[in-house]
């Protein structure tokens, strides 16, 4: 049964930046596609961004692009975000997910706050 961390959250003040982490464990990571996606208070979950098994390739939402990058380490069996020039509307809880598979984890909150 897949199982997944999230970690790294924290309350950080605009233009801060945040490492979030996301250890998974039940399945083939390295072979799987890996999701980040974020819910605001009072807002439905939305795509953050996505990367292929093996890193093959990246995908980021506008609002994340040029500010968080995702990455991943298969031998670690462990995925990343890193934000950078976080702003206000970026605070969520933030969730990893392994793609096209209702596994979701507990997720970790992240406040943008001066």
């Amino acid at each position: 049964q897949a199982h997944l961390v999230e970690s790294g959250g924290g309350l950080v003040q605009p233009g801060g930046s945040l490492t979030l982490s996301c250890v998974a464990s039940g399945f083939s990571f390295s072979a799987t596609t890996m999701v980040w996606h974020r819910q605001a208070p009072g807002k439905d979950r939305e795509l953050v961004a996505y990367i292929l098994s093996g890193g093959r390739g990246t995908y980021y939402e506008d609002f994340a692009k040029g500010r968080f990058t995702i990455s991943r380490d298969d031998l670690k069996n462990t995925m990343y975000l890193q934000m950078n020039d976080l702003k206000p509307e970026d605070t969520a809880v933030y969730y990893c997910k392994r793609d096209a598979y209702p596994d979701w984890g507990q997720g970790t909150q992240v406040t943008v706050s001066s």
